[in-house]
């Protein structure tokens, strides 16, 4: 637990592994025991059926909500399933105190489905300054971490995103068409576009953690949640990449940007997708 007088650096060189600890017991007691094993009345829509929240998704950001705000004392939790139930708990993410942004399963379509392709999402923020990041990925055993002006990490091995081959086509994962508007439709059509090969996005948090890796050279999202971004945006920033939104301005976790916006292997490449963006508005 921290102490009053410790600062936030403070606190993550001393308690960085208890937060893993934390977030790989959430998983291991409230998410993989109900992978493939999820009975139909564990399973609810939110806003529809591509919107979907499983017990789950519950219990694992209460025991998370929990065990993080019991390490860290005054700070504040925002979790994507206490904000659908009460909206104003959101506000809490522009406030002074220190903010946990949870994600408890960020790909919970892919988990009904039985697909590995889901993870935990957990970040530390204050003042809109993303602080650090954790993307686990239960299923695959994987835990990519994140903290600022210490690089990124996967599985203890640092990540490097590096700049795109020249020549070939840009790989983009872009958000799935159900979440856009008319207006962000028109900016994503900027991405059909030769020397650009566009595809619909599966986890944020897992096409975050491709591009941290090199494995994708940026995603364009238009969405703003910050439980889906916010662990990512970091990842990605240390790993080498950049984010911008379609106005050329870095992407807020507290709101307000020019939708879509794109996270990218390089400064370079999130220009030019950035540019693509505005273009196709």
């Amino acid at each position: 637990m921290i102490e009053y007088n410790e600062t936030i650096e403070e606190f993550l060189a001393q308690h960085s592994a208890d937060v893993e600890e934390a977030v790989r017991k959430a998983a291991a007691a409230e998410i993989m025991p109900r992978f493939r094993q999820l009975a139909e009345h564990e399973i609810d829509q939110k806003s529809g059926p591509h919107d979907l929240v499983t017990d789950a998704d519950r219990l694992a950001e209460r025991y998370l909500a929990g065990a993080l705000s019991s390490l860290l004392p005054g700070s504040v939790v925002v979790g994507e399933e206490a904000v659908h139930a009460d909206p104003a708990s959101y506000e809490a993410i522009r406030g002074d105190a220190p903010v946990w942004i949870i994600d408890p399963v960020d790909g919970t379509r892919q988990f009904v489905n039985g697909d590995t392709g889901f993870c935990t999402l957990v970040a530390l923020a204050r003042h809109g300054v993303l602080l650090a990041s954790w993307t686990y990925a239960p299923a695959r055993d994987q835990l990519a971490t994140a903290v600022r002006g210490q690089g990124a990490h996967l599985d203890g091995v640092r990540l490097r995103s590096g700049a795109p081959e020249p020549g070939r086509d840009l790989e983009i994962a872009t958000s799935h068409p159900d979440y856009t508007t008319d207006d962000q439709k028109r900016a994503l059509l900027g991405l059909w576009t030769d020397g650009v090969a566009p595809r619909s996005c599966g986890s944020a948090g897992l096409e975050y953690l491709a591009v941290a890796r090199g494995e994708l050279d940026a995603i364009a999202f238009s969405w703003e949640a910050a439980w889906d971004h916010a662990a990512g945006i970091l990842l990605v920033e240390e790993a080498g990449g950049a984010h911008l939104t379609r106005t050329g301005e870095p992407f807020r976790i507290t709101g307000g940007n020019a939708l879509p916006f794109t996270a990218a292997r390089d400064a370079a490449t999130a220009r030019r997708v950035a540019g693509l963006l505005a273009g196709g508005v």
